[in-house]
């Protein structure tokens, strides 16, 4: 389908990003804000900025009311989501579609069937892909604890719609159950609208492995590489690097296959992410596959060299993948690191307050994606994610130096931030073997 003018449904870096992929692909883009966002400088670099509600998320970026109201009257005729929001809720993907505008992502069959975690897992298990067992929570309640039983425990709660770990729960003994699944639908709903959840089998301390691929409207699909997001807190990742170290060639060479395996057997089309779980004896797993692009897409992207948003757009306008499997060249290590507005010394909670920025970092191989700005207001309604610090070099050892020494230039106050907790990480010798995984974080803060 063909447009010229882009509806950005999302905030922060993320809709910078999605301005910017407009700009240089000599599209319009509108951008929606909230009332507590108007400030924001990206605004003024798109061509048409338009408040939609509140602070509260549900009365701005979750009110799909306000977005398609935003798009009709302002002539988009596209809407990219960025992440979370509403970025992988099949029903705004049905609206969309029923106004004659374009989602910049999966169609809504794709969507939904990803996002029934248990028709997710058939498919993919069908074309030959391990899964872990699970199923959909049931509504009853009373039959909470025998579907947890015939999965067995430890674990794990997830929301169906969710992302970025939001409404995802690790569960022990039945007698958990029913706060944590309070708990996880609470957070779910707070995060996608949808308080839907999944339960799975909880595989302990694994490293979380994750393919990114792209796919067009012509049957051709690629990966651009896997990353490997094991630390990460809580389910909240931390540190992602691509590629995967001490991953032997042909683990690798399987796992994004899988990916790709996986991704056909859903039909999908456009920018997603299909993650699994590694195992001490390299058996992997597949626990779900994400209909968006993700936060940590642009670590993939310092090692493709391509702009991933710009990839889906054209995708989106009926374009063909410009490379195939073999033109696409991966080169060298990049890691990131996400700076969160969080105080680490009391478990994490989000830090709210005026950033004062003292020193950013900059030079060869650093990347800084972020809508910072000198005296920016950190609200409580939002993710706490202020940037994402990237930094590229030829081999492992040479990216993790540039990152040490940018983060110690990523100087912020006013509020309180993971860059120490970063640092303490990215000089630990686990991390520096490259020997973590999904329990290293919680481990380390809290040692036994």
């Amino acid at each position: 389908m063909s447009f010229d003018t882009v509806l950005v449904a999302n905030r922060g870096e993320i809709a910078l990003r999605v301005i910017e992929a407009c700009r240089e692909l000599g599209l319009q883009s509108v951008v929606v804000h909230s009332e507590a966002d108007a400030d924001m400088p990206y605004l003024a670099l798109a061509d048409r900025a338009v408040c939609i509600g509140p602070a509260e998320p549900a009365k701005s970026y979750l009110n799909i009311a306000a977005i398609i109201s935003a798009a009709t009257l302002n002539g988009a005729g596209a809407i990219h989501p960025g992440y979370g929001f509403l970025s992988e809720n099949p029903h705004f993907v049905e609206v969309c579609e029923e106004h004659g505008v374009t989602l910049i992502g999966p169609s809504r069959a794709c969507m939904s069937l990803v996002g029934d975690k248990q028709a997710a897992r058939e498919a993919v298990a069908a074309a030959g892909v391990p899964v872990l067992p699970g199923m959909l929570l049931p509504e009853d309640r009373t039959r909470w604890q025998e579907a947890a039983d015939s999965i067995g425990y430890p674990l794990l709660i997830k929301s169906v719609y969710g992302g970025g770990g939001r409404g995802m729960r690790w569960v022990n003994a039945p007698e958990e159950l029913p706060a944590k699944i309070a708990a996880a639908a609470e957070e779910a709903r707070g995060a996608s609208g949808q308080s839907a959840l999944y339960l799975e089998k909880a595989m302990s301390s694994p490293r979380h492995i994750e393919v990114q691929v792209l796919a067009d409207g012509y049957g051709r699909m690629v990966h651009v590489g896997e990353r490997d997001c094991s630390v990460q807190r809580r389910h909240q990742k931390l540190i992602e690097e691509s590629p995967a170290p001490n991953l032997p060639p042909q683990v690798r060479d399987a796992v994004c296959a899988a990916a790709l395996t996986a991704a056909r057997a859903v039909g999908y089309r456009n920018a997603g992410t299909v993650e699994f779980v590694l195992g001490p004896d390299h058996a992997f797993f597949f626990i779900e596959m994400n209909a968006r692009i993700q936060v940590e897409h642009s670590v993939s992207e310092m090692v493709c060299g391509m702009n991933l948003i710009k990839e889906q757009i054209r995708i989106a306008l009926g374009e063909p993948l410009a490379l195939t499997q073999e033109e696409i060249s991966l080169r060298g290590h990049a890691i990131e690191c996400r700076i969160n507005a969080e105080d680490v010394g009391r478990g994490f909670l989000p830090s709210c307050g005026t950033v004062h920025i003292d020193q950013l970092p900059g030079g060869h191989g650093i990347r800084l994606d972020t809508a910072l700005y000198q005296g920016m207001k950190v609200q409580p309604h939002y993710d706490s994610l202020l940037a994402k610090l990237l930094a590229w070099g030829t081999t492992r050892e040479e990216a993790l130096t540039r990152m040490g020494k940018a983060l110690q230039r990523m100087r912020l106050t006013g509020v309180s931030t993971t860059t120490p907790l970063l640092e303490e990480i990215l000089h630990h010798p686990a991390f520096r073997r490259g020997d973590v995984t999904t329990a290293f974080v919680e481990e380390l803060i809290s040692p036994a």
